[in-house]
């Protein structure tokens, strides 16, 4: 049985050096898209502890929900802000396990990666020069050298965006927590000060090694209608488990809902779960 820990695996993932570029075909992107706009296979890279009994690690589950659109490739001119979202797996027998993934960019320091990056931007432009030029002939030649430099600036401003010389090029990783309740924000001020960590100039207080290791053995799920509180990287972290008698413990905000779906839509949504009409919801 389990133990009751607050977390049960630590995860990272993101871009396999060995491997180096893969499509990835589960994205649905195509190869008319830029180099950068393209995604490219992830890799759960490391995880700690290997295995737990109670809740056996799934590997292909978790590489997916954690980076589901892929690798991400952008330069120091794209914004690059870390992203925090969270999934479920639910298994054969019904029971589940919860993720939280923050999803950030680092330095690509692999020279294979940065040219292997650069041959896709030369191919790529290749087969646009290839696709693109207009035929030739002497009644509209000179329209012809016009429309040309305006494509030819326009090519380069557009599919050139990828320069070995003068680039930065940054990689999306993850960072992720699998835990057997769904402790939202506790998860996500725990990955965010670990991140913050990793980014400072300045070192933590203790090696990161030790607030891992604190969240996954030395951290327990609080009791049914108490509280937790337990240290983070730079400040407490505290979590909340209803009791019994309250309404199951959902620890997400409401207003996201009304941001995304629109006042309307939310009370449509709710009629129709009322009525218990079935609602489909479609999402890129």
């Amino acid at each position: 049985s389990a133990p009751g820990r607050f977390a049960d695996y630590f995860v990272i993932c993101g871009l396999d050096t060995e491997t180096g570029l893969e499509p990835d075909e589960l994205s649905g992107e195509n190869f008319e898209q830029t180099p950068l706009r393209r995604t490219f296979k992830s890799k759960v890279l490391a995880r700690y502890p290997e295995n737990v009994e109670w809740n056996p690690f799934d590997q292909d589950a978790v590489g997916m929900l954690c980076m589901p659109k892929g690798l991400a490739f952008k330069t120091q001119a794209d914004s690059r802000e870390p992203q925090f979202h969270s999934f479920i797996i639910t298994r054969e027998d019904g029971s589940r396990t919860f993720g939280f993934s923050l999803t950030f960019f680092e330095e690509v320091t692999s020279k294979q990666i940065c040219s292997a990056m650069q041959t896709l931007y030369h191919m790529h432009n290749a087969e646009y020069d290839i696709l693109h030029t207009p035929p030739t002939n002497d009644k509209d030649s000179c329209s012809s050298t016009g429309d040309l430099n305006g494509t030819s600036v326009s090519k380069l401003q557009r599919f050139n965006s990828y320069d070995i010389s003068r680039d930065t090029l940054y990689v999306s990783k993850c960072i992720c927590l699998i835990t057997p309740m769904s402790f939202m924000k506790a998860c996500k001020k725990v990955l965010e000060q670990l991140h913050q960590a990793v980014t400072s100039p300045q070192p933590p207080p203790l090696p990161l090694e030790s607030y891992i290791y604190n969240i996954l053995y030395e951290v327990p799920l609080p009791p049914a209608g108490r509280s937790l509180k337990f240290s983070g990287v730079y400040g407490p972290i505290i979590c909340q488990r209803p009791s019994t008698s309250e309404l199951p413990l959902f620890d997400f905000p409401v207003k996201e809902v009304f941001e995304l779906l629109g006042v309307e839509n939310v009370v449509q949504l709710f009629t129709c779960a009322l009525l218990e009409f079935q609602i489909l919801l479609y999402s890129q």
